[in-house]
């Protein structure tokens, strides 16, 4: 049999230098004693290959409101584990319109998308302050390289790209606009509870203007979509701000739906 190199002797060689429109600092949380590990790349992972992990030394970079993380066309380096705050990927079309392709927050990664050819397929843009890791792909490959649980941990990321964009094609090619927008906000309610946060209280980050963007509706229909939900007793709406009064009668209704 080959002779495999221990994670622990793969030298760990200096990083490239990150853009110059983000803050950078060392990374002083380890994957291993991080609060959102069991949501991020750690997951499931475990002894050397959690270690090797730990030793890449991701640096961590704060990305204010409305500055973009990296946009479509440029060089593909790093993917990025979100920290805290939310982002919104976007294409650029070719007659100048912004369709947005995915929201991401703690615990999500982000720029897999310049996998296949070098280059962003999307913009990513912070819609708060937010905390990202920078995760090298180059280095993160040589460690999944010599290590399965890694190899498993990077397989499972991509697969988790392709779920996304099925979903994204199911409410674009299968739903109504009231499905759509309810698919949506269980969706959220679902992310936000496994992060410890309320599932049925929360601000919406995204506008929206965004939110219709995603789901393939014009602004108007997702604002009449919204009282719609209000004056049904499924949803109370401030603005932004969104608390939903019947969790089980919206995913009821959706489900009802979807048979």
């Amino acid at each position: 049999m080959p002779t495999v190199t221990p994670l622990s002797a793969i030298p760990i060689q200096p990083m490239p230098q990150p853009p110059s429109d983000t803050l950078i600092s060392p990374l002083p949380t380890l994957c291993s004693n991080c609060h959102l590990r069991d949501l991020c790349l750690p997951c499931g992972m475990g002894g050397q290959d959690l270690d090797a992990l730990d030793r890449l030394g991701f640096t961590r970079r704060a990305v204010k409101t409305g500055q973009a993380l990296y946009r479509q066309g440029e060089a593909f380096r790093y993917i990025y584990a979100v920290r805290s705050g939310t982002f919104k990927s976007d294409l650029t079309l070719a007659d100048g319109r912004e369709q947005v392709s995915g929201f991401h927050m703690a615990g999500e990664l982000m720029g897999l998308d310049g996998v296949a050819s070098g280059q962003h397929a999307s913009s990513a843009t912070a819609l708060e302050n937010t905390e990202v890791c920078a995760i090298p792909y180059s280095r993160l490959m040589e460690l999944a390289a010599s290590g399965s649980g890694l190899q498993h941990a990077v397989g499972r990321l991509m697969s988790r790209e392709i779920v996304r964009e099925h979903s994204l094609m199911l409410l674009l090619g299968s739903m109504s606009a009231d499905e759509r927008l309810a698919a949506f906000l269980l969706n959220l309610s679902q992310r936000l509870k496994a992060r410890g946060y309320s599932p049925s209280e929360f601000h919406l980050r995204m506008s929206r203007a965004e939110i219709g963007s995603y789901l393939g509706m014009k602004l108007e229909t997702v604002s009449r979509t919204f009282s719609a939900f209000q004056q049904q007793g499924l949803l109370a709406v401030d603005k932004r701000h969104i608390r939903i009064t019947d969790l089980a009668g919206l995913a009821r209704a959706f489900e009802i739906r979807m048979h």
